[in-house]
Parts: structure tokens; sequence; C-alpha cells
């Protein structure tokens, strides 16, 4: 049986962070809570959330599946692919016992452009959890979405996940914090370094100033320590 020990700062973080890793959804596995973790206090002597995951056999008894045309159609619609997404997030959140409302649509022109073919937005009360810090349980719910997505449609798929408008805030966010230290870079002649992002992000501060005359911008660091640095034109 294929199993797998997973440490993340909680039980939830850390089942989303298996899913992903085993490429299975929450039916196809058994869950053992080893450890809960702790919080400390004032963030010193906290301990992570640890939980060892298998892979459940299958009975011999059990017989296949039949095929479902929109599973192995690997030209299905947009809309097929907004509904399914939005049954997987729903199923996610119910196998991590989180109660809120699922809304799927088709994605706004630019995202569209991007590729993604729907965005999903999650309202309820207390999801802060889920949102992470910087975001960072956000985009693994997207992640583990979109592999989930990809194979029941047989293809890469991309989808957008939010949480009561988190990115849309977060981004106007970034553009407004881009726009301000590029300023400032410009004025003093001096480069200005961001806090350390996630990619999306970054990528957010690279496009608001691509177009700029009078600045540049270059990510440097390694892992969750590289950051946007913004830089006056020569």
């Amino acid at each position: 049986m294929e199993s797998l020990e997973v440490t993340a700062r909680t039980v939830n973080e850390a089942i989303a962070k298996a899913l992903a890793q085993l490429g299975r959804e929450r039916h196809e596995v058994d869950i053992s809570v080893l450890s809960e973790g702790a919080r400390g206090i004032f963030g010193i002597g906290g301990e992570d959330a640890r939980i060892l995951v298998s892979v459940r056999s299958v009975a011999p008894e059990a017989e296949p599946e039949p095929a479902v045309a929109d599973e192995v159609d690997v030209e299905a619609p947009v809309t097929d692919a907004v509904s399914t997404a939005r049954e997987i997030v729903e199923k996610l959140l119910e196998a991590m016992g989180i109660e809120a409302e699922v809304d799927a649509r088709p994605p706004d022109p630019q995202a569209a452009q991007d590729g993604f073919v729907a965005h999903i937005d999650i309202t309820g009360d207390d999801l802060g959890l889920l949102i992470g810090r910087r975001g960072e349980s956000l985009s693994a719910l997207q992640f583990v979405t979109n592999l989930m997505l990809g194979r029941r449609m047989h293809k890469y798929t991309k989808v957008q996940v939010d949480i009561e408008g988190y990115r849309v805030r977060r981004e106007q966010s970034l553009r407004t914090l881009a726009h301000r230290m590029a300023a400032r870079a410009a004025e003093t002649g001096m480069p200005v370094a961001l806090e350390a992002m996630p990619a999306y992000e970054r990528r957010i501060v690279h496009l608001t100033l691509q177009n700029s005359t009078s600045v540049q911008t270059q990510s440097e660091g390694e892992g969750e320590h590289r950051r946007v640095v913004i830089s006056p034109r020569d």
C-alpha cells in the first residue's frame, strides 16, 4: 500500500499537500492524524501537524467503472470544466471539514488569455485559515484543484480559485505598491527591494511595470526568499 507521511502548519494544509504529492482524490486515501500540531506562544515553540496518508487498495470484486463521455473527451467544452472544477472544490472543502459556498463561472477576458478556463470563488465565515499566510493555503488549494481537474478532463487545465475576492484585492494592492516603489526608485536613483513573494505575485509586479520607461524589475533570491527588485533605468 502506497503511503506518505506529511507535515504542515495545520492538518488541513497537510491533507491538501499530501493529495497533491500523491496525485489522488480524498476518497482514494485513508488519513491518520499523528499530531494536530501546536501554535506555541508568540510563535515560539510551535509544532507542525503530522499526518499519515495511505492510498486505498481496490477491492478484488470491484468492477471497473463505466466510461463517462465527458471524462474521456479531451475536447470537452469549457462549461464542463467549470462545473467539474466546482464539484472538485466542493469535495475538497468537505474533506477538510470547511463549510462554505462555492460559485463557478467562466474566466474574465484577461484570465482567459492567460489560459484559465474557469473562475471559482469561495465564500463563508472564518476562511482566513484557508487563505493562509500570503495566500499560501489558497495557492495549494488551487494547485490541487488544477491537478485533479486535469485528471478528470484528460488534459492540462487551469482554473482560478479565489476566496471572497482575496486575489483581486491582493492584485490591486500589489499594483499600487509597484507604482509607489517605482516612483521611489526613480526619484532616489536607488534600487528598491520588495518583500519576498510567491511566483504569481512577483509576476503581477513585473507585468505592472513592464512598460515603464523609468524603472526595470528583476527577481532575486532563492525559494521562499525570492523577491522583486525595482531599479532605475540607466
